[in-house]
């Protein structure tokens, strides 16, 4: 039976970066996914923020245009325009992000596991044996430490009994090239609950790509109907007539912030697995990455001290009461379905004191707080190049 002294279950953004973190750390790591491939089935949009470009290197053939403009429209389509001195946007082309960051891991002495599905496991004395099923045939492997970064949904955070994500938005989006870009860069945001209940419909179009896109509560909408008849409502905005389809994806978002118990002494969570999603703007990637990188760290000390003092660094809690302004505006977002009253909102914004407040919310850098728990951060993405 191998034996590795990590497992990371989901080769995500969060399990791609924790694992890569950990071997360079000496570490002997397993990366596991249910993909066969580590582009395949992309679930996001994959927008990175300013916060995020500035403190995390990320390879710049991976990304497309900056975008600095955004128009925000209500519900009856009147539009409330925030531009930025910076360069605020980034759409991630993720299929070649993702394949990047596993070359990076493989370097650094990462064992690449795809198709296989993780089970399970049972305690053995220290360590844990894993259940990895592969095309119906089950395998087994013997790991010290588990690091779940399987999604929403975990699997791992299960048999953990660790957090599980209760409250979710759900997403669909197209993704086209050849639609032609009037002006400059822009992200359009539809606040509109007919379509978006709960959420926005939005297009992001950076020159290269136009990703169009509906999210919402899932029991109050057809996100599949909607975002018909979405893209039937902006031909006024961007023309798709010879627009080229290139991917159309969708998914789960959990929006009830970072849950509380997201460590134990046989494993972690990380990414969507641990909510680090923002719960008012469904923002993930900054969360990700900070999170993932946080929990590289907490696990290189457990491992070599054995001392589960070090996981009470990575509770929840810690972040949580960072995040307590933006889950109550999730919730009052969540109640928020009368169309008059939204519109009489985005009239408010246009007053001086109220579109700052807007242009904070899309453009301000508090993302995702940093909690440090060590003086010594882990090597950031442009390592190992």
């Amino acid at each position: 039976m191998e034996q590795y002294d990590v497992t990371v279950i989901g080769a995500g953004l969060a399990g791609l970066y924790t694992a890569r973190l950990l071997a360079e750390s000496g570490f002997h790591v397993l990366l596991a996914d249910r993909k066969a491939h580590v582009g395949d089935a992309i679930h996001t949009t994959g927008i990175f923020v300013r916060k995020t470009l500035e403190d995390f290197d990320l390879p710049a053939d991976c990304l497309g245009p900056a975008i600095r403009d955004v128009t925000l429209y209500s519900p009856k389509r009147r539009p409330l325009t925030l531009s930025s001195p910076h360069e605020e946007f980034r759409v991630g082309r993720m299929a070649s992000l993702y394949e990047r960051m596993l070359q990076k891991c493989i370097r650094a002495g990462v064992q690449w596991l795809p198709n296989v599905r993780y089970e399970g496991h049972t305690a053995k004395n220290e360590s844990l044996v894993l259940t990895l099923n592969r095309n119906g045939c089950a395998g087994f492997v013997e790991t010290r430490y588990i690091v779940g970064a399987d999604g929403a949904n975990s699997r791992v955070a299960d048999s953990l009994r660790l957090s599980l994500n209760h409250q979710w938005i759900v997403g669909v989006e197209e993704v086209f090239a050849g639609v032609p870009l009037d002006g400059p860069p822009r992200l359009y945001c539809f606040i509109d609950p007919r379509l978006a209940p709960g959420y926005i419909a939005w297009i992001v179009h950076d020159g290269e790509e136009t990703h169009l896109g509906v999210g919402g509560y899932a029991n109050r909408f057809d996100p599949a109907r909607a975002l018909d008849i979405f893209r039937e409502s902006v031909e006024s905005i961007c023309d798709f007539r010879k627009a080229r389809l290139l991917d159309r994806r969708g998914g789960r978002i959990p929006v009830n912030g970072i849950l509380p118990h997201i460590a134990n002494q046989r494993g972690l969570l990380v990414g969507d697995a641990a909510g680090a999603v923002s719960p008012l703007t469904a923002g993930g990637f900054d969360g990700c990455l900070r999170l993932s990188r946080q929990a590289a760290e907490v696990t290189d000390a457990f491992l070599r001290t054995s001392d589960a003092e070090v996981l009470k660094g990575y509770s929840g809690d810690a972040f949580r009461s960072r995040l307590v302004l933006r889950r109550w505006m999730r919730r009052m977002i969540a109640h928020s379905s009368h169309t008059a009253l939204l519109e009489l909102n985005c009239a408010l914004l246009r007053l001086p004191i109220l579109k700052m407040a807007a242009w904070q919310v899309f453009f301000g850098r508090r993302s995702f707080p940093d909690v440090n728990l060590t003086p010594h951060a882990p090597p950031e993405l442009s390592s190992a190049n």
